[in-house]
């Protein structure tokens, strides 16, 4: 289930979203794993932000590009000739979808396809990973987790788009790389991990009430998600990755989520990270005007341990306590890298 370093040392990686909080992760231990990467993406958006903080520009090439712009990522991708491609640029949050809903599905499905289509005549790419979301099914909110084979919908812009994205990718993956590269898509539920300061995400809000002393706004204290840490994530994307490039029989699309069936609110993982930070601070339940946001979300990944012998490795406690003390550890003045790279050591020890 870890990375084989003998895969990735030297192999051309295009990562795009690197400048996001699960693109500097990733393209951490890209570097950690000797991959000569490529990042492309917009600037980072947040002040602090966790590619900032680990000085990913300093290890790897950088091009600051807009998806929705099809000639310099056509240019970009030609110029690079990756070997794998690790797609994980996005407009990734909800309620920003709402605000922006054509810029939403510009980035999400045209940008998406803008870069596929640069990559139908790119020599020598062996393996596509196109990263959607949990969110890309029909959800009726029967009390059920969701398989592969499950309806694709979505009731608001942001969860549309992913849908769709994932539309266009089995349209992509027909038509076009019948045989290589093999393209494939991966559906994670809710990561958390140190280093996210998106808006609008549980654990940012989080750490910066905790930071600033002040009032957490919660809008669905009761609203159930597939929590799951960032590395048990990645993981499963690298088994995923290695496997499309090896020419293994693998599904065209996969679910990563937390093992079991873990059911944790939003009020639970609150209580429980300010637990282990030590701190306390006033909270609040501001209704959500968000009208397509479920209050219930969980995720079947059977067929994710089936076809890679991949599960999740931190459980929810595990999870919580990794993510507090990178946190804890920040507000300390620990340097950010050393702590992300402390806590990578500290996984990939998990399976020997």
């Amino acid at each position: 289930m870890m990375p084989n370093l003998d895969f990735w040392s030297k192999r051309k990686v295009l990562l795009t979203g690197h400048t996001g909080f699960k693109g500097a992760w990733m393209a951490c231990w890209l570097a950690r794993l000797g991959a000569r990467t490529t990042g492309l993406a917009l600037a980072p958006d947040t002040d602090p932000n966790l590619h900032d903080l680990l000085n990913i520009d300093k290890e790897m090439a950088t091009h600051l590009a807009d998806l929705n712009d099809a000639e310099e990522i056509r240019d970009i991708v030609h110029a690079e000739r990756p070997e794998i491609v690790i797609h994980m640029a996005a407009q990734a949050l909800l309620p920003r979808s709402y605000r922006e809903p054509a810029l939403t599905w510009r980035t999400n499905v045209m940008g998406t396809i803008n870069l596929l289509d640069a990559l139908r005549d790119c020599e020598g790419v062996e393996a596509v990973l196109v990263v959607t979301s949990d969110k890309v099914y029909e959800n009726p909110e029967r009390s059920r987790a969701f398989s592969e084979s499950d309806r694709l919908g979505g009731d608001d812009p942001y969860s549309s788009s992913k849908a769709a994205t994932e539309i266009a990718a089995a349209a992509w993956r027909q038509s076009f790389f019948p045989e290589r590269p093999k393209l494939a898509t991966a559906r994670a539920g809710n990561v958390i991990g140190g280093g996210d300061w998106a808006d609008d995400r549980l654990v940012p809000d989080l750490i910066r009430a905790v930071k600033e002393n002040s009032a957490l706004e919660l809008r669905d204290p009761s609203s159930v998600r597939p929590w799951q840490h960032v590395l048990d994530v990645l993981a499963g994307y690298f088994s995923y990755l290695e496997g499309l490039a090896t020419n293994k029989d693998l599904p065209p699309s996969l679910n990563f989520g937390p093992s079991g069936k873990v059911v944790v609110t939003v009020e639970e993982v609150v209580e429980r990270l300010l637990s282990l930070m030590d701190a306390s601070i006033p909270r609040k339940h501001t209704p959500s005007h968000v009208i397509g946001e479920k209050n219930e979300l969980i995720l079947d990944s059977a067929l994710a341990k089936e076809a890679l012998g991949w599960e999740s490795r931190l459980d929810m406690d595990e999870t919580l306590e990794w993510t507090a003390e990178w946190y804890g550890a920040w507000l300390a003045g620990e340097n950010p890298r050393d702590v992300t790279e402390r806590q990578i050591d500290h996984y990939e020890s998990l399976s020997s």
